[in-house]
């Protein structure tokens, strides 16, 4: 089964689909963390050398984007947002 299928068959289950709509913003950060990460070809450890932290803290950090425990400050984000040489944005967008 491929992770497609995988999902239509979870989606076809309401509450599992309203579940995994109410974690859009949280997929959203993490995909951006993850992408900006790449984009800038520094690995964790020079993340961490910039943030003057340990490495075992920025894999803390995404791995808590990843799973949704003990989700990272703002200000934490926005520190490693400027590692990255990044600034984040965030906006309340109105429900239609």
């Amino acid at each position: 089964m491929t992770h497609e299928e995988l999902k239509a068959k979870a989606f076809s289950n309401a509450k599992v689909k309203q579940e995994y709509e109410n974690l859009e913003s949280e997929f959203a950060l993490l995909r951006a963390v993850l992408v900006a990460r790449q984009n800038s070809g520094l690995s964790q450890e020079d993340i961490a050398e910039k943030m003057g932290m340990k490495t075992s803290a920025i894999r803390q950090l995404e791995s808590a984007l990843i799973n949704g425990k003990q989700f990272p400050s703002l200000a934490r984000i926005k520190k490693y947002a400027e590692a990255l040489n990044c600034h984040l944005e965030i906006k309340l967008v109105h429900n239609e």
